[in-house]
């Protein structure tokens, strides 16, 4: 269904961007620090659901109208690089949805259906998921095969990668927790993020 060279080149591109921080990698994060790593499973059950969701969506939404329009690619991976360098911008300045909350409000323990409802909700909502797939996947799409068993495949690696990336940032937010008990270290913490999140846009727009 798919080269393996074309695989050779979308897992390491795909496990990059995965890793760049951004709304369920925070997310991960913080659950890590509040809720521990063993109940943050149940919220990347939902996470990985939306992703999907998301993935199918955009990819052969996308996917079928760039193969008819070339030329609007070019404009998805402008609109989409800026926007991911607004998000970036954003969480920067520690401001917005994505930024590391500078206070972590451990509580009570969240049901198990409150953590994956709140993943699926925030893998739906996420401006860099959306961005991420409608740029990206068309690339590695081949027109002369048939679309949905190569976008199936490349969802089943998105999605394996996606998990290991949850875990790493579930696994290190609980190791992060008291590192980040100050709120400087916070800030530091989202300013790296942001610098990164900015450089993916660029590189988005303009690879």
């Amino acid at each position: 269904m798919i080269s393996w060279a074309t695989l050779s080149v979308f897992v390491p591109t795909f496990l990059f961007v995965s890793l760049t921080p951004g709304m369920c990698m925070t997310l991960a994060m913080v659950l890590g620090m509040t809720q521990g790593v063993k109940r943050t499973l149940w919220m990347m059950i939902g996470e990985l659901l939306g992703v999907g969701l998301v993935a199918a969506a955009a990819g052969a939404g996308v996917a079928a109208l760039m193969l008819r329009q070339p030329e609007l690619f070019v404009l998805f991976k402008w609109v989409g690089g800026a926007y991911l360098g607004y998000l970036g911008i954003m969480m920067w300045r520690s401001r917005g949805r994505m930024a590391i909350p500078s206070e972590l409000d451990t509580g009570p323990p969240a049901s198990r259906l409150q953590l994956a409802t709140q993943g699926f909700v925030t893998a739906v909502a996420n401006p860099k998921g959306w961005a991420f797939f409608m740029v990206l996947l068309p690339p590695f799409l081949d027109s002369n095969r048939p679309l949905p068993g190569q976008l199936s495949l490349l969802i089943a690696v998105i999605l394996t990668i996606e998990l290991a990336s949850m875990l790493v940032y579930a696994t290190g937010g609980k190791t992060l927790r008291n590192v980040l008990g100050k709120s400087g270290n916070v800030r530091l913490l989202n300013r790296i993020a942001g610098t990164l999140m900015i450089g993916v846009g660029l590189w988005l727009a303009l690879g």
